[in-house]
């Protein structure tokens, strides 16, 4: 749970604030969803694609408790992702895999920044909202099917390890911009990280700037955990 105050969801502009959060990451999951599904059809190997359809069936869980909240807090689920669909549908298209290890790479590192950058934001929801989030990004299915595969694949051949390295820093990159740019964008989720809501409790420039280097950090790791350098 939040160390910082209790949150007002009466307050519109909080509720719309906590609604953009429920909607950029309910969108990510959609995105993620159909992503996974075309994983699976260019995976090697029939265990591969199996494997895949059980993670994208979770993933369309985790979709639809995300719109479920968004429904209760008296959002239409389809109004509240749209404003996030351009800009999450030019990433992925800059962001495109050249080969089957490198769309496990933008799922390893893609996925896992996002989910550390949404992480990050919860703290300024309403407690409910929170523990949602948490609930959802910490299942992680899909980025642990990756983080297994690529380890093998790196252990398997070493020459691919400065592909995986290369593309690695590129995610990063990308998805970083990324998130400044939906967080900037939107002046509703901007109140909200710079406010708090009604309790108060929001980041500052300063925390901001941890916030993001808390969050490269934590690509950094996940890099060197596969033996490669960020």
């Amino acid at each position: 749970m939040s160390d910082t105050p209790a949150r007002d969801l009466t307050d519109p502009d909080f509720r719309k604030g906590v609604l953009d959060v429920l909607g950029a990451l309910a969108y990510g999951e959609l995105v993620g969803f159909f992503a996974i599904v075309r994983d699976a059809e260019g995976a090697p190997e029939i265990g591969l694609r199996m494997r895949l359809a059980e993670v994208a069936v979770a993933e369309h869980s985790e979709y639809e408790r995300l719109t479920g909240r968004i429904s209760e807090l008296g959002g239409d689920p389809e109004a509240v992702m749209e404003p996030f669909a351009e800009s999450f549908d030019a990433w992925h298209q800059r962001t495109q895999p050249g080969s089957w290890h490198e769309g496990l790479m933008k799922v390893y590192t893609g996925n896992s920044l996002a989910a550390d950058f949404y992480r990050e934001i919860a703290r300024y929801v309403d407690p409910e909202t929170q523990q949602l989030v948490a609930d959802v990004l910490g299942r992680g299915r899909h980025v642990e099917f990756a983080a297994g595969r690529l380890r093998e694949a790196i252990t398997q051949d070493q020459k691919i390890a400065g592909r995986l390295a290369l593309f690695g820093r590129r995610m990063v990159g990308e998805a970083l911009t990324q998130a400044q740019q939906v967080a900037a964008d939107r002046d509703a989720m901007t109140a909200l990280l710079m406010g708090g809501g009604p309790g108060g409790g929001g980041a500052d420039l300063a925390e901001l700037a941890r916030m993001f280097a808390r969050i490269t950090q934590r690509h950094t790791e996940r890099m060197e955990a596969l033996g490669l350098s960020a």
